[in-house]
């Protein structure tokens, strides 16, 4: 696989993290089921509900 290209493949987000852009994964040909903010594959994670604690 090529080297990745900033703004191209990737983004660091205003935490400093590298952000996946949707033509990386459709580079990289599979979706990884990790719920990432780009999948251009529809997968979405499912959120975790809060169960509420007894008082």
């Amino acid at each position: 696989m090529q080297p990745l290209k900033e703004g191209e493949d990737y983004y660091l987000n205003e935490q400093g993290l590298m952000v996946f852009t949707a033509k990386y994964h459709l580079k990289r040909g599979y979706c990884c089921q990790s719920g990432c903010k780009h999948c251009p594959y529809g997968f979405r994670k499912k959120e975790q509900k809060q169960q509420d604690k007894p008082a």
